[in-house]
């Protein structure tokens, strides 16, 4: 058999004959786990302790607490609200129970005296259903899984190649703070890492272009938004030690999907021995 191994099935049912009918009936085609409550409180303690009930079979007509309220107790609750529920009802009450109970959430009806077949076929419909979900979310999550991993990849080698290159490179907030460095950029400037990321890059920055870099939010971003990316400028850096370094300053803008600016990259590359900056 081994049909729908796995799965738990709830049947609720005051009458303990219609109970071991049904068990019967199920466990004799598949092989999922049938639990048995023959009231609503009792059917609602099982659902609340057991993890992973698949479908739950579930009489109308019971003393005390009935279907559609053991339903609406289901409903509220957060680990039971997503078990789909099959009513079962007498065939007379069929069209006035309907609409009561599609109004809480049930999922199907059957009628009694119960069809074997068409029971048995509407458990199988909704393990199929349930099954294929799984089935995609463990797709889903493999596919996950393999993009981190390639991200982590890109990551590392990507790390590895800001770490290694010889420009200096400054990763700014919009406002012009610096984020973070390279360790190209910590050796230029004699900082290290920590002590450069929060200065603003016009703290680094010899008069004067100090003053051009102070006003970053305004001309530098704007033309940034309007571009992406500006062209190189001649400028120097000044070291922690007051050595000023001649630099090739290139700026790109970093956005997210809405176009807002969420980073900028600098690349500073040190012109000592090529030329003097006048």
């Amino acid at each position: 058999m081994n049909r729908y191994s796995g799965f738990k099935l709830l049947i609720v049912d005051d009458n303990v004959n219609n109970l071991f009918s049904l068990r019967t009936l199920i466990t004799t085609h598949m092989d999922a786990e049938v639990l048995e409550a023959d009231s609503g409180q009792q059917a609602l303690d099982i659902a609340l302790a057991t993890p992973d009930i698949d479908l739950i079979i579930l009489d109308i007509q019971m003393p005390e607490m009935d279907g559609f309220q053991t339903a609406s107790m289901l409903k509220i609750r957060r680990k039971t609200q997503d078990i789909p529920i099959i009513f079962l009802t007498a065939a007379f009450k069929t069209e006035e129970f309907q609409q009561k109970g599609y109004a809480l959430g049930a999922a199907d009806y059957l009628l009694k005296p119960i069809d074997d077949n068409q029971l048995l076929n509407k458990i199988s419909t909704y393990f199929r259903l349930i099954e294929k979900e799984r089935n995609l979310n463990r797709q889903l999550e493999e596919l996950v899984a393999a993009r981190t991993a390639e991200l982590r990849q890109a990551n590392r080698y990507l790390s590895g190649i800001i770490e290694t290159m010889g420009e200096a490179l400054l990763v700014l907030k919009p406002d012009g703070n610096i984020k973070s460095a390279n360790p190209a950029a910590c050796r230029m400037l004699d900082y290290p890492e920590a002590d450069l990321v929060g200065m603003n890059i016009g703290d680094i920055f010899e008069e004067p272009e100090q003053e051009q870099a102070a006003a970053f939010m305004g001309t530098w971003l704007e033309a940034l938004i309007r571009t992406g990316t500006l062209s190189s400028i001649e400028a120097r850096f000044i070291a922690k030690d007051n050595t000023r370094v001649p630099i090739l300053f290139s700026r790109t803008a970093m956005q997210d999907d809405s176009g807002t600016i969420t980073d900028i990259l600098c690349i500073a590359k040190d012109m000592t021995g090529y030329r003097q900056i006048d």
